[in-house]
């Protein structure tokens, strides 16, 4: 399917609205992921780090 114009792409018939919120959704929702997984990677590392540094000072 070829557009004419830039703003034809955008709206994709009439389709667009969904077609555009659908990629906007996927990619909040992945940047949640992300974040989500980093944080917990961070929290749970600090966490092990004390553990490790109590147990190392005993």
């Amino acid at each position: 399917m070829t557009f004419d114009s830039l703003s034809a792409f955008l709206m994709m018939g009439t389709h667009g609205v969904y077609v555009w919120s659908a990629y906007g959704f996927s990619t909040l929702a992945l940047a949640w992921l992300v974040w989500s997984t980093l944080s917990t990677r961070r929290k749970t590392h600090d966490t092990l780090r004390k553990r490790f540094k109590r147990s190392v000072s005993r």
